[in-house]
């Protein structure tokens, strides 16, 4: 749903500059607390450096697709904006998803 997304530049720049990061080899995480909803919203970011088109699409539909199946373990109310390392290119869903997971879980939003 449109409302769960982060679309808008100005959205992703307030998540750069008030949020915190956090990163490991494949991922790096920004996360903001937006105090007025009750609900994530969540931005991709894959940059040309990753690579063609082609390389790009199928890194953000692995991270989307990790973080859909994920989402549920999730504390409420963050704005979180996931940008793509030049390693995560040729990863296999795995490897995205324990990475994902492992950002989540340095930035305390993780409810296991």
């Amino acid at each position: 749903m449109k409302k769960y997304k982060l679309r808008k530049n100005a959205e992703f720049r307030t998540v750069y500059r008030r949020g915190k990061s956090i990163s490991n080899e494949l991922l790096v995480l920004y996360i903001y607390r937006n105090g007025k909803n009750n609900f994530n919203r969540f931005g991709v970011s894959v940059s040309k450096k990753v690579g063609k088109s082609v390389v790009r699409n199928r890194v953000r539909r692995l991270i989307k697709e990790s973080y859909r199946l994920n989402s549920h373990e999730l504390k409420q109310g963050y704005d979180l904006v996931v940008i793509a390392r030049t390693n995560s290119k040729g990863r296999n869903y795995k490897h995205i998803e324990g990475s994902l997971m492992n950002l989540f879980k340095k930035a305390g939003i993780l409810n296991r």
